[in-house]
């Protein structure tokens, strides 16, 4: 048995506030006409309030009244309002200079949620990110500014997309189901932020819009540390993988001269609509007389706003349904494969204070079909605080997983 025992987040100090970027990257002369429509477009309809950048200049509310925030590495130039165009290299050196503190900060916090646990009793790292390399990595510096012992079993997975949070605890779900002694710290951190640049390209335009920087981190246990049946936590319950055979062409993710490149094709959301019940279906199966009706809780990767619309009308699902993957998109935007962890962490909080009295009643309803057909006791309860989470990435991938809400009732 695998269970997350704490989800917990960081995001950097400035606040992208959606119009004034859209303005900003507006006022460019690297766009033509078309582009400046379109990135009026894209930004109006994102369903984004705010973002995060480990970009200060970026918080233009801030950056107006504060002569401290200068340009660093020189993606945006304050003086003139002009948005640079450093190479990879100059992107990257970034990236190992401002993922550090953000991964650090984030696995610090999903630690000390643990309380009876210590960072003595950690057994596994894994780390995940897209946006940026370095080496040693990510695992290395938890196990070295954690104070983590030198014997911790380390692996990153690097480059996979959005959808990479999956892999990660599936890992270390395998990890628990193993040895039951096991505690494994899974940390995400990306910085989309990094690699914006002025193009026309729709995909180029798109990706402005919508993605942000934060990092996220879970504690996944084995049954020797589940902890006290009351507290909030999630058990890891099924995993499926699909891959959309006619997707190949329409998400990518791929490194250029000038930062890294996102495919995003329009059609995307349609693909993931037309694709997404299958999906669930396998998923589900694992879980014999489970429907998609019986379960009230889904934290869903909040690609973009057209996404979500998709995955909710394809599912039937009802809007609470899907308000905390809204709520992460309007107030951070698509941070990639931390995301979803976002969304998760909205739910595990929820534990405590459940997120919306339209969730508790889903939930109601379908412990009483549960109990209609026979599947009474504990079994009711634990189908009534199901939880299908998902995310899409190059591919085109899909990634879900099952798991249960426990604890806060």
């Amino acid at each position: 048995m695998a269970v997350i025992r704490s989800i917990e987040t960081a995001v950097p100090a400035a606040t992208v506030h959606q119009p004034d970027l859209r303005d900003l990257l507006r006022e460019q002369p690297g766009y033509g006409r078309l582009g400046k429509r379109l990135v009026t477009a894209a930004f109006d309809a994102s369903a984004i309030d705010t973002r995060h950048s480990v970009l200060a200049e970026f918080d233009r509310r801030k950056s107006a009244s504060d002569p401290s925030v200068t340009a660093d590495p020189g993606l945006f130039d304050i003086a003139s309002g002009l948005v640079a165009n450093p190479g990879t290299a100059a992107r990257n050196d970034a990236y190992t200079l401002y993922s550090k503190p953000l991964l650090v900060e984030a696995a610090r916090k999903a630690i000390a949620a643990v309380p009876d646990l210590t960072v003595s009793e950690i057994t596994h790292v894994v780390t995940v990110s897209c946006t940026g390399f370095y080496a040693p990595g990510p695992d290395y510096v938890l196990v070295r500014e954690l104070g983590l012992s030198p014997s911790v079993q380390r692996f990153h997975l690097g480059f996979m997309g959005c959808y990479a949070a999956f892999p990660a605890l599936k890992m270390a779900a395998q990890f628990c189901d193993l040895d039951p002694e096991a505690v494994v710290l899974v940390v995400s951190v990306e910085l989309c932020s990094l690699h914006l640049h002025v193009d026309d390209d729709p995909d180029a335009i798109v990706a402005a819009s919508v993605f942000g920087d934060g990092a996220a981190a879970a504690v996944v246990v084995g049954s020797a540390h589940a902890g006290p049946d009351e507290s909030p936590r999630l058990d890891l319950d099924a995993f499926e993988s699909t891959i959309i055979a006619d997707g190949a062409a329409d998400m990518a993710w791929t490194i250029g001269d000038h930062g890294f490149d996102m495919v995003l094709s329009s059609y995307v959301p349609r693909i993931v609509e037309q694709n997404i019940g299958a999906a669930v279906a396998s998923l589900l199966a694992r879980s014999p007389g489970l429907e998609v009706a019986d379960v009230p809780f889904w934290a869903i990767h909040p690609g973009g706003r057209s996404i979500l619309d998709r995955v909710e009308t394809a599912l039937a699902l009802d809007e609470p349904q899907v308000a905390a993957s809204r709520k992460v998109l309007r107030d951070h935007g698509n941070m990639s494969s931390a995301t979803v962890l976002f969304v998760l962490r909205e739910l595990l909080v929820g534990a405590e204070a459940p997120v919306t009295r339209e969730l508790v009643a889903v939930g109601a309803e379908a412990g009483a079909r549960a109990a209609e057909s026979g599947d009474r006791g504990s079994a009711s309860a634990s189908r009534a605080r199901r939880v299908c989470a998902m995310a899409f990435g190059p591919g085109l991938t899909v990634e879900t997983a099952l798991l249960t809400l426990r604890g806060g009732e």
